[in-house]
């Protein structure tokens, strides 16, 4: 369980850094999309992202603070189910275009980053 958790902590650190360095540095490129968000809130979600996607590794590989990384993956797991929720207000159709779908699997990986990072901190306090 425990390799499982690194693997999913690692591919989702990937997924939210990229994600926010996009969000952060490509936010008019996202105001063109159909959600309305205005550009310093795209900003503001990425940068979000990226401290969180720091926060999945960083504590937990130093073993410096760990509680840190179940906080981290419950609040983008809470954001990222956030947007998935507006997202789905726009459009609930499956396809490759929609976020909707990427949003709702993050979300649920996030939860059990949570619950497994969780689990370890607590077997070890």
């Amino acid at each position: 369980m425990n390799v499982l958790v690194w693997i999913l902590q690692g591919v989702l650190a990937f997924l939210y850094l990229t994600g926010g360095a996009y969000k952060t540095f490509n936010a008019d490129e996202l105001l063109k999309g159909a959600v309305a968000f205005p550009k310093a809130a795209w900003m503001g979600l990425g940068v979000f992202e990226m401290v969180g996607a720091v926060l999945l590794i960083v504590p937990a590989a130093l073993r410096w603070k760990q509680g840190l990384t179940p906080v981290a993956a419950a609040a983008l797991a809470a954001e990222t189910l956030i947007l998935a929720a507006i997202y789905a207000s726009y459009s609930t159709t499956f396809t490759v275009e929609n976020p909707m779908p990427w949003a709702l699997v993050m979300g649920i990986l996030a939860v059990t980053v949570t619950y497994g990072t969780y689990a370890r901190y607590a077997s070890k306090a």
